[in-house]
C-alpha cells in the first residue's frame, strides 16, 4: 500500500502567536475523507473555538493540567493518551506538575492560549482531557463532575431521562447549579463548580454521596455498582471520575468518531431534543455562532460542598461506606476490597 504523499506544512497566526500545521491535507477521519475530515479541519477547529465564538475551549481547558488523546495517524490509527507534555515544545507553551495516585509527579501540559491548543491539535490531539483542578492548586479540584454513563442495553435516550427526570431536579432541591453536555458519544456529563477546598478524596465522597440519591431516585435506571456484572442494563453513574488522574473529554472537545462528533454544552431544555450525532466540528461552531456557550456562567457560582458531605454523612451512619477505587489507585482508608463479586469466595461460601 503506498504512503500517501505529506502536504506542505504551513504556519498559522493563532492570536499573534504562529503556529506550524505539518501535513494540513492527511485525512483523519475516513468517513468525511478529504471534503472535510482532514487534519487540517480538525486544526481549524480547534483555531475557530478558542479565538472566536468567545473561545468556549478555552473556557473550559484555561489553566488546568491537561492530558492528550492523540492519533497522528488519524483515528483508525494507533492512539497514544499523553499524560506528561512533550519534552519537544515552543516557548509559548508551559507545564505544571500533577501528582499520581502512586505519589509519582510529571509535568502536564498548562493550557494557557489558543496556541497551546492549536499546538496540540498540530500533534494529532482529537481530545483533550483537563484535570478537575487548576494548576495553581493542583491537590484541590474546583470541579464536580457527574458521568451517566450508558451500559449495553442502554443509549444516550436513557441518560437524558435520567438527567432530565433525576439529576436536575436534584440539584435544583440541594441549591445546586449543573451544566449539562453530552460526551460525545452515548452519555452525558453535568459540571457543578465547586470552592477548591477539598481534596479529591473530599469531592470523590461527596460525589458518591451525589450519585447515590440519583440511584435511589432513579427508579432502577441508574447505578453506582462498580463491577459490571453488577449494573445490568441501567446507566453507571461513575463516581470515580472525582478521583485523582480521572479525567473526562472537556467541553467543545472532539471525540473518535466516524463522523468527529464533539462534546458539546447544553441548555437543559436543549437537552430535551438533543441528539449527539449533530454536534460536530461542522455544526458547533455555528451553533455557537447562533445561541453561545451554554457553560459561560459555569464560573458565575461555586458551590460548597457541605450539603453533600451532610449526605455523606447519613449515607455512612446508615451503613453505606466507601466504594472501590479505581486500579491505578493504592488501597484507600475505608476502601472495600476490590474483589469481583463473581470471583470473591468470601461473599460466595460465607462462615
Amino acid at each position: 500500500m503506498a504512503t500517501a504523499k505529506r502536504s506542505p506544512a504551513e504556519e498559522l497566526d493563532v492570536d499573534g502567536v504562529p503556529v506550524r500545521l505539518s501535513n494540513p491535507d492527511k485525512v483523519y477521519f475516513p468517513n468525511l475523507g478529504a471534503s472535510g475530515g482532514t487534519k487540517r479541519h480538525l486544526v481549524e477547529y480547534y483555531r475557530t473555538v478558542t479565538t472566536t465564538l468567545g473561545a468556549p475551549l478555552l473556557g473550559a481547558l484555561r489553566d488546568r493540567p491537561t492530558h492528550l488523546q492523540r492519533f497522528p495517524d488519524g483515528i483508525e490509527g494507533e492512539e497514544i493518551y499523553q499524560k506528561r507534555a512533550p519534552a519537544k515544545r515552543p516557548e509559548h507553551v508551559a507545564t505544571c506538575e500533577i501528582t499520581f495516585p502512586s505519589g509519582r509527579t510529571a509535568d502536564a501540559l498548562w493550557v494557557r492560549s489558543a496556541a497551546d491548543v492549536v499546538w496540540a491539535a498540530n500533534l494529532g490531539t482529537v481530545t483533550f482531557h483537563p484535570w478537575a483542578v487548576r494548576c495553581g492548586d493542583a491537590d484541590r479540584p474546583d470541579e464536580l463532575r457527574i458521568d451517566l454513563d450508558p451500559q449495553p442495553g442502554t443509549d444516550f435516550d436513557d441518560a437524558r431521562a435520567v438527567a432530565l427526570e433525576v439529576v436536575r431536579p436534584l440539584l435544583d432541591e440541594l441549591g445546586l447549579v449543573g451544566f449539562p453536555k453530552t460526551s460525545g458519544g452515548r452519555g452525558l456529563h453535568v459540571y457543578l463548580r465547586i470552592v477548591p477546598e477539598w481534596d479529591f478524596v473530599g469531592v470523590r465522597r461527596a460525589g458518591i454521596a451525589l450519585m447515590r440519591e440519583i440511584e435511589r431516585r432513579s427508579d432502577g435506571r441508574a447505578t453506582t455498582a462498580w463491577w459490571k456484572e453488577e449494573r445490568g442494563e441501567r446507566l453507571f453513574l461513575d463516581y470515580n471520575q472525582n478521583a485523582r488522574d480521572k479525567t473526562i473529554a472537556s467541553a467543545y472537545s472532539v471525540r473518535r468518531t466516524p463522523i468527529a462528533t464533539v462534546s458539546t454544552p447544553l441548555t437543559w431544555d436543549e437537552l430535551a431534543d438533543a441528539e449527539p450525532d449533530d454536534f460536530t466540528i461542522v455544526t458547533v461552531p455555528d451553533l455557537l455562532a447562533r445561541r453561545g456557550d451554554p457553560m459561560s456562567s459555569l464560573d458565575d457560582t461555586a458551590h460548597s460542598l457541605d450539603v453533600l458531605l451532610e449526605m455523606a454523612d447519613r449515607d455512612a451512619a446508615a451503613g453505606l461506606g466507601d466504594l472501590p477505587y479505581p486500579p491505578n489507585h493504592p488501597k484507600m482508608p475505608g476502601e472495600p476490597q476490590r474483589v469481583q463479586p463473581s470471583r470473591d469466595t468470601d461473599r460466595r461460601n460465607p462462615d
